[in-house]
């Protein structure tokens, strides 16, 4: 990933904090058909150099071959993210010599995936997911809520996938290469826009 400094970011909280927050992540495999991509929500375990990510698919799924096969898969993580319009920059109204963008934080995480076919790591696994997205709601639904022939036929249809992280990079491009009343544009018209979460990351990568 391209990686100019002033928006890197290598600390592991920060990293973590949004593979949770955004756990949907388009997973990448290089295979004898070439270069797959599936969207595929993730958990995240500690352990290892950078933490462990788990996740299941479909059996049919044919990048379960890949994943099978490879040295090597990447994940993507897609954080907030949004336009920016020069019409929001101080600069704009001082010289003019300005030009759209577009802020966003992204973690990339790479590892050799281990495919699992057991029964009971695939209840667990979806115990676990189901647990953490149900767990905030009046009503939480569980996986035990449903038939057990049911569930068990739906475990004989998945594979599981887990990836030791072995290399992560964390991107958080919020206007900091921007001057200070630039930023603070950017901050105004993100609030502006509706879009309080950029505006404030904004905000706090100016502090940082």
């Amino acid at each position: 990933m391209y990686q100019p400094p002033h928006f890197r970011d290598d600390a592991r909280e920060a990293q973590q904090a949004l593979i949770r927050a955004y756990p949907l992540g388009l997973l990448i495999t290089a295979g004898p058909g070439g270069l797959t991509a599936n969207p595929i929500p993730f958990l995240l375990d500690e352990g290892g150099a950078h933490g462990i990510l788990r996740a299941h698919l479909a059996r049919a799924n044919p990048q379960g071959v890949d994943l099978a096969a490879v040295a090597e898969c990447l994940v993507v993580f897609q954080g907030p993210q949004g336009y920016v319009t020069p019409s929001w920059y101080a600069s704009k109204r001082v010289h003019g010599r300005v030009v759209p963008t577009w802020n966003y934080a992204t973690v990339h995480a790479w590892g050799r995936p281990r495919v699992i076919a057991d029964a009971a790591w695939l209840r667990r696994q979806i115990a676990d997911l189901t647990a953490l997205r149900e767990g905030s709601r009046a009503e939480p639904w569980a996986v035990s809520d449903a038939p057990e022939a049911f569930v068990a036929a739906q475990v004989q249809a998945l594979i599981g996938v887990e990836i030791p992280i072995t290399r992560i990079e964390g991107k958080w491009k919020m206007s900091q290469n921007r001057p200070e009343p630039d930023r603070a544009g950017v901050i105004a018209g993100f609030q502006a826009a509706g879009e309080a979460e950029l505006a404030e990351l904004v905000a706090e990568r100016s502090r940082s």
